[in-house]
């Protein structure tokens, strides 16, 4: 029982939310609308309260659960910054829903409902989205077997027909990519614009999970059936349709798909115009909106369609351009896209959206672009936001962008700032949400950072290069299986992945390992310059320094090793670019921090700051890095030092004898 002083925040007879902790946790409004919450950890503070029963949990047995490791002062700041964003969440449930003291933490039972007598069949798993650790998982398990002794299973009330029909670990919706009608394929860039806004539009609605964009779109032309790809983005619902231009005129037919069954719940037609197309595209996401609240039994807030130009001439090249910008590869791909952007924005110098986008094109230009000297790509990507931002300051990806510019030049606690300004206008953006956990990663932070990871990928679940940062996590949590996974899935998906390699190896599988190293050669060596006063490599000296790159970073014999360190001395000498990633990356893989503190000691850039994140690792010979005298001095000179000051000590680190 809480004491009576503790329920004077709820009105008598008031309805309570409620919360399910079978499969996934959720919580419910009482009007049945879900109450988002994103920061995991939050989450789970809420569903530990909520298995308790109301009972008080000491705030030092939360930081043992769900910081296992970390240091006592970082985790009780973890915790305290936790219990301010769930403070934030539950306010409109009612006052002091949470309740919290200096030493424990509890929940008001009459606020919240919880019926833990579901959780009694051994058969229903719950809680299941959670990764946290032993200490984590043993004691909800404790917590669940103390409740099955309590609440017998034949006591337990039927489940409600509503929680039947819904399934907790498969709700939202995704946008699969519509079918234009043009037969020429000509029109196709402005069927994927209609799509991209739509997902854009109800990614902003309150309480709808919406799949990310790339996911979305892996599926075009799939054979999978309905129920296939539903499971595969973990969503409950899909929309799909079809878009006809003609002139001016556009049609678009759209039907809302229930995801187990494959039978279409709600189709519809809207006729437009191009000069108000921002209208027919609000009408259409206003649509599907109100069809998925009706099939999910929740209410939904109206979705706002912005008027992102007032030229359709600009609106038609921002959308030719965003196109080429998704397929990355291909030659003249980046450089066609900047044109057609440059061509909207001289149009319309007040298009924040296209100043992004050409933005992102100028960073993707210097990471993969040979020849184009990413330290320039940096400062026109920054001036590119900078503008979007004076125009539009809401816009999520643009503070993303503008974070990897700082980040370059060494000013990585103001590159943290901006992405984490980023993520508060716009949480829901994976892009957003994944630039957080890299420049985490980046920094040593490893477990935060794949907080934020995991939840870009539970929005964006079929995005390659999500899978490779977390799989550049994994390994420094020396979870070598889940990086082999994810490294794997990183390449299943279409994207090259030198860190499959790299995890194979440090899975003792060298065999595997090597061939894995050598098969990115296809797609990224265009983008490694050849040495200075040469042509092009031949395709028969291409593939024999993959041979002896793959062998030096994967085969595990000492003299491989060697004899890629002294490659790696050559093409610090000979090419233009001496901090080039064809340098630094394969420098972190084998450990060779001499190379690595005078190549990014000397310059980080957008093409080689990615390195960073392998360095945090206990496998052998990357952990020589981190564990070099030399170490810490180069963290000061990059400003990488300064973010532990604020954001705390590294995951690996041995806090200092001269710190609290």
């Amino acid at each position: 029982m809480m004491p009576n002083d503790q329920v004077q925040g709820c009105e008598v007879g008031a309805q309570r939310a409620r919360a399910s902790l079978i499969g996934p946790f959720r919580l419910y409004q009482p009007d049945g609308r879900e109450v988002l919450i994103s920061n995991k950890r939050a989450r789970a503070i809420l569903a530990i309260l909520c298995l308790s029963a109301g009972e008080p949990i000491e705030r030092d047995t939360l930081r043992k659960l769900l910081w296992p490791g970390r240091y006592p002062a970082q985790a009780k700041a973890s915790l305290r910054q936790c219990l301010l964003n769930l403070g934030k969440v539950l306010a409109p449930l009612g006052r002091d829903v949470l309740l919290v003291t200096r030493s424990s933490v509890a929940i008001r039972t009459d606020a919240i409902m919880v019926d833990l007598r579901e959780v009694s069949a051994p058969d229903r798993p719950i809680l299941v989205e959670f990764d946290l650790g032993e200490p984590f998982a043993h004691w909800v398990a404790a917590r669940r077997a103390e409740i099955e002794r309590t609440n017998p299973i034949g006591d337990r009330p039927p489940i409600p027909a509503r929680l039947i029909d819904r399934p907790a670990d498969r709700r939202g919706v995704a946008i699969l990519p519509f079918r234009s009608a043009s037969p020429s394929g000509e029109q196709d860039y402005f069927t994927d614009g209609m799509v991209d806004e739509l997902i854009t539009a109800l990614s902003g609605v309150a309480g709808l999970q919406v799949a990310g964009r790339t996911s979305s779109f892996h599926f075009r032309d799939s054979t999978m059936t309905p129920a296939q790809i539903a499971a595969a983005l973990g969503v409950s619902h899909l929309v799909e349709g079809s878009v006809q231009r003609q002139g001016e005129k556009v049609r678009i037919h759209v039907h809302l798909v229930d995801g187990a069954s494959g039978f279409e719940l709600w189709g519809s037609r809207f006729d437009g115009v191009l000069d108000d197309i921002f209208e027919l595209q609000e009408a259409v996401a206003r649509g599907v909106t109100e069809a998925l609240a009706a099939a999910l039994g929740i209410a939904l807030q109206p979705p706002v369609v912005g008027n992102l130009t007032h030229s359709k001439q600009a609106y038609d090249l921002y959308l030719q351009g965003r196109t080429l910008n998704a397929r990355l590869f291909g030659d003249g791909v980046m450089t066609r896209a900047a044109e057609l952007v440059e061509q909207a924005l001289a149009i319309d110098p007040d298009f924040a959206e296209a100043w992004v986008l050409l933005g992102d094109v100028h960073q993707r230009m210097g990471i993969y672009l040979a020849g184009y000297d990413p330290g320039e790509a940096s400062m026109r990507m920054a001036a590119c936001v900078r503008k979007a931002l004076a125009i539009k300051p809401g816009l999520g990806h643009a503070y993303g962008l503008l974070a990897l510019h700082e980040f370059a030049r060494n000013n990585m606690v103001g590159a943290l700032d901006l992405a984490f300004k980023g993520y508060e206008v716009e949480p829901n953006n994976p892009a957003v949400t994944v630039r957080i956990g890299g420049l985490l990663l980046f920094c040593g932070l490893t477990r935060r950072g794949m907080e934020f990871l995991d939840q870009a990928i539970d929005r964006d679940p079929a995005d390659g290069r999500h899978y490779m940062v977390r799989s550049a996590g994994q390994l420094n949590l020396g979870r070598i299986d889940a990086a082999v996974a994810d490294a794997q899935r990183c390449v299943d998906l279409g994207f090259p992945s030198v860190w499959l390699g790299v995890a194979l190896a440090a899975a003792g599988e060298h065999e595997r390992a090597v061939e894995a190293y050598q098969q990115s050669r296809y797609a990224i060596a265009s983008s490694i310059p050849p040495p200075s006063g040469t042509g092009p490599m031949p395709p028969a000296m291409i593939d024999a320094y993959w041979d002896v790159a793959a062998r030096g970073v994967c085969s595990g014999k000492p003299e491989d090793r060697e004899a890629y360190c002294r490659t790696l001395d050559f093409l610090h000498l000979s090419m233009q670019d001496k901090e080039h990633q064809a340098i630094t990356l394969p420098a972190v893989f084998m450990g060779y921090a001499e190379m690595l503190f005078k190549t990014i000691g000397t310059r980080i850039t957008l093409q080689n700051l990615a390195c960073l994140m392998s360095i945090w690792t206990k496998v052998d010979p990357m952990c020589q890095i981190w564990q070099h005298p030399e170490f810490i001095p180069f963290a000061q000179r990059i400003g990488m030092a300064d973010v532990w000051e604020k954001y705390g000590w590294p995951d690996l680190l041995p806090m200092p004898s001269n710190r609290a």
